[in-house]
């Protein structure tokens, strides 16, 4: 089997240690594989990302010594592969639109609910479902947010569970129960109002455009791996392999942010860091 994997930054500020160590760890292990490392720039969020984060990201990896094997993949020209998989996901009835905001979500599971903590999940608060029942024009709305009827879409797989191979810090093959996703995640956006597409969307389409078969990255992502793979099962896509490594965290604990600008990787470099010192710091 061949061994594809990739790094895929957003150019929303500098990278720290922290992509540091996935970066470096795809890499190796993409070289110790014989396989190939790939770069994707995920600047769909026009708002937030800006060129000059984006050149950062190609000095500060080729600086780290890292090298990819195609031109890097920008989501910025993908809009039309998003546009093609959210209608198609709309005709199937997959899909609906939400016009509720932040509040009105977190006024609405605030309600008595007979002393019931309202649930998590991989995208913090799950959705009551508001606006769930309300008419579905035939046609996708334009500009509007669109929300994954999770119901709806656990009944459209062909198989009971979500399943997919973790090869990180525990390798394991994980199995979700398809019917718990309505439980534990939730009706999910897959599109907002200011922007097309999301995170979600765009990675699954994204990791198989570019014919990704290991996906490495880190352990905060991992509870999101179960949408993933319902989405790959959705659109009829290949599910990768799946290593969530360690996370590089502050002295207190924490893990770091990109407002970590203390531990951005051009900070090292300009205070006479070398890349040998930055694998130590992040213990490769």
């Amino acid at each position: 089997m061949p061994f594809v994997t990739r790094f895929a930054p957003s150019p929303t500020g500098p990278l720290h240690l922290g992509h540091a160590y996935s970066a470096l760890l795809a890499h190796d292990m993409a070289r110790a594989a014989g396989g190939e490392f790939l770069l994707r720039i995920e600047d769909i969020d026009r708002t937030r990302a800006r060129p000059a984060w984006e050149d950062q990201i190609y000095d500060d990896l080729r600086w780290l010594g890292l090298t990819w094997d195609a031109e890097p993949l920008r989501q910025s020209d993908r809009l039309p592969a998003y546009r093609a998989a959210l209608e198609g996901l709309w005709e199937r009835g997959l899909l609906y639109a939400c016009d509720c905001t932040r509040r009105d979500i977190q006024s609405a599971l605030s309600a008595p609910q007979e002393g019931v903590e309202p649930a998590f999940g991989p995208d913090g608060l799950i959705y009551p479902g508001t606006c769930r029942d309300k008419p579905r024009p035939a046609k996708m709305p334009e500009g509007a947010a669109l929300r994954l009827d999770m119901t709806r879409a656990v009944a459209a797989l062909d198989t009971a569970a979500i399943r997919y191979e973790e090869t990180g810090e525990t390798p394991q093959t994980v199995t979700v129960s398809a019917q718990d996703m309505t439980s534990t995640v939730g009706d999910i956006i897959l599109s907002r109002r200011d922007f097309l597409g999301s995170y979600h969307l765009s990675v699954v389409l994204d990791d198989a455009h570019q014919g990704i078969t290991h996906v490495v990255r880190g352990q905060d992502i991992a509870e999101a791996t179960q949408i993933h793979v319902l989405l790959q099962q959705l659109l009829a896509l290949p599910t990768p392999a799946y290593h969530h490594h360690r996370l590089i965290r502050d002295p207190k604990g924490k893990r770091l942010a990109k407002r970590d600008d203390a531990r951005a990787i051009a900070k090292y470099r300009t205070d006479g860091a070398s890349p040998a010192d930055i694998r130590r710091m992040v213990g490769l």
